[in-house]
C-alpha cells in the first residue's frame, strides 16, 4: 500500500507538471485549449472552466493537452484561426511542445533545490580522513576504522586524499606503513594494497591500481538559496548525462536490458524511497522528472522530441511533412512505444519473481 501511495504522489505531479508546461505556453501563445486530461482512456472525473475540459481519466500512466486545431486536417473558420495550434508560427508550434520536458528538467530542478536547501551537499573533508572500508579489504584486515586521519605513508607526510591515493597506487603492491591518527592516539599500521578494479556507475573497467579499500570521508556544508540553486542546476544537469549516458551504454549492451524497469518497479522503488524518508523521496521524484524530460525529447515520432524533429525537418524544406507521412511515422512510433511498454511491464514481473 507504501508503494502505490508513493507512486502517486510522485508520479502525479510530474505528468501534472508535463502537461501544464504545454499548457501554459499554448495558453501564452493564444491556443485554444479544449481538454487537459490527467491520464488516459475513459474519463473518471471532469468538469468545465472557460473552454477547458479538465479531466482525471482511467489509466494514470500519462496525460495529454487537447488543442484546437491540432489536426492540420481540421477545418478551422477564419476568423478561428488566430487560436489554432496549426496556424500558429513554427517557432511557436516548437516552444509548445518543447515546454512539456523543459517544465520536467525544471521541476527537477526545483526539487533539488528544495532537498539541498533542507540537507545541505556531502563533500569530501579537506583532510586525508577516512570515511569507509570495504568490507574484507586489506583495509579491514589491517585493522584501519573509519574516522582514522592518516598522517603520513612510508614516513612521507600527507596532507589531503590525492596524496594518499597516489601513494597506494605507487606501492606496486609493497607493503605500505601509515602512521594515523585515531581520537588522541597516534598508530602505526601497516597495510598489504592489492590490485582492484575502478569502475564507472555503469560497471566498466576504467582503470585497475593498488587499494587498500579505503574511501575519504564525507562532510554535510549548508547551503545557502543561491548556493542551493545552483548545486539544483548543475545536478540536475549531471543526471541528464548519466540519463543518456545510461541509454547509449543499453543500445552498446554494456548495461543489461533487464535493468529498465516499469511502473511496478518504480512504485516499489518510490515505497522504499518513501520509508527511507521524504528527502529521499524528493531525490527519487527528481531523478524521474529529469528521466521523464530526457525520454520525452528523443526524436521517435508520438513523443515530443518525434514532433520537435518534424519542426526541424519542415523549417529546412519550408513545408510541413505531409499528413500521410507523419501519420506512417506515428504508428512505427506507437509500435516501438507499445513494445517498450510490454517489455518493462516483462522486465518488472520477472524482478519481482525473483525477489
Amino acid at each position: 500500500m507504501n508503494s502505490v501511495i508513493a507512486f502517486i504522489i510522485v508520479l502525479g505531479p510530474l505528468i501534472f507538471i508535463h502537461e501544464f508546461g504545454h499548457f501554459i505556453c499554448a495558453k501564452l501563445f493564444g491556443v485554444r485549449i479544449l481538454k487537459f486530461s490527467l491520464g488516459f482512456g475513459p474519463k473518471v472525473v471532469g468538469w468545465k472552466a472557460g473552454e477547458t475540459e479538465y479531466l482525471l481519466s482511467a489509466f494514470p500512466l500519462g496525460g495529454y493537452v487537447k488543442m484546437y486545431g491540432e489536426n492540420p486536417l481540421d477545418e478551422v473558420a477564419e476568423d478561428q484561426q488566430a487560436f489554432s495550434f496549426s496556424h500558429k508560427s513554427l517557432a511557436q508550434r516548437f516552444w509548445i511542445v518543447f515546454c512539456g520536458p523543459l517544465f520536467n528538467l525544471l521541476f527537477a530542478v526545483f526539487l533539488f533545490v528544495i532537498m539541498f536547501s533542507i540537507s545541505g551537499v556531502s563533500k569530501p573533508v579537506t583532510e586525508a580522513r577516512i570515511g569507509y572500508i570495504s568490507a574484507g579489504s586489506p583495509a579491514e584486515t589491517a585493522g584501519l576504522m573509519a574516522n582514522d586521519l592518516i598522517l603520513a605513508i612510508n614516513d612521507q607526510p600527507v596532507e589531503t586524499w590525492s596524496e594518499v591515493s597516489n601513494l597506494i597506487r605507487l606501492s606496486n603492491g609493497k607493503p605500505v606503513v601509515l602512521a594515523i591518527q585515531r581520537n588522541n592516539q597516534q598508530l602505526s599500521i601497516t597495510g598489504q594494497p592489492k590490485i582492484e578494479e575502478d569502475k564507472n556507475i555503469f560497471g566498466e573497467v576504467i582503470d585497475t591500481r593498488y587499494m587498500l579499500g579505503i574511501r575519504v570521508a564525507d562532510e554535510v556544508v549548508d547551503l545557502s538559496l543561491g548556493e542551493a540553486t545552483q548545486a539544483g542546476f548543475i545536478h540536475t544537469w549531471n543526471l541528464i548525462d548519466i540519463t543518456i549516458q545510461g541509454i547509449v551504454k543499453i543500445v552498446q549492451k554494456v548495461v543489461p536490458a533487464s535493468e529498465l524497469g516499469g511502473p511496478i518497479r518504480i512504485a516499489q522503488m518510490a515505497g522504499q524511497q518513501m520509508q527511507a524518508g521524504w528527502l529521499n523521496l524528493i531525490h527519487f521524484a527528481g531523478l524521474l522528472s529529469v528521466s521523464l524530460g530526457v525520454l520525452n525529447l528523443f526524436p521517435i515520432p508520438i513523443l515530443d522530441g518525434g514532433h520537435l524533429v518534424f519542426f526541424g525537418v519542415e523549417a529546412i524544406r519550408r513545408k510541413p511533412l505531409s499528413m500521410e507521412t507523419r501519420e506512417r511515422l506515428q504508428m512505427v512510433g506507437l509500435i516501438l512505444l507499445l513494445s517498450l511498454m510490454l517489455f518493462v511491464f516483462y522486465n518488472d514481473f520477472m524482478f519481482i519473481s525473483h525477489n
